[in-house]
């Protein structure tokens, strides 16, 4: 009967991948990571594919029907669109609690396509610098 020897390369390899696959799933399982994981699955897939390609996506208002962007971040993130599509006003609103960028997307999300006016009724308005916005690709 042979016997195989294992080469010190091969299980060097094998190690090498376990090493790799644990920083996957590490990363992947960061608070972060999941907050976006949920904030992908709740958009649209014209909304998802806005947000992976701009950094923004747009969303309606339940209320007046107005439209609003939502940039990645947590704060001084959402924009009242005019109907060119350029920002006019800007909105901070965030959930109390420390939460990561992607909650904070979602909840300002569904408050806006929910229950617009009562969103904008505890919001800070402010005027958007141009200097602020990347261009729409």
């Amino acid at each position: 009967m042979l016997r195989f020897r294992r080469s010190g390369t091969a299980e060097r390899s094998r190690l090498d991948c376990l090493r790799a696959l644990y920083r996957k799933c590490r990363v992947e399982n960061t608070r972060e990571a999941r907050g976006l994981r949920l904030l992908r699955e709740w958009l649209s897939p014209r909304q998802r594919a806005q947000l992976e390609a701009d950094g923004y996506f747009d969303v309606v208002g339940s209320d007046s029907g107005k439209r609003y962007r939502i940039y990645e971040g947590t704060m001084t993130n959402v924009y009242e669109l005019d109907d060119i599509g350029r920002p006019k006003m800007g909105w901070c609103f965030v959930p109390s609690g420390s939460l990561v960028a992607g909650d904070v997307m979602l909840a300002q999300k569904v408050a806006l396509e929910t229950s617009e006016y009562a969103a904008l009724a505890v919001a800070n308005r402010f005027l958007p610098r141009r200097a602020q916005f990347r261009m729409v690709r």
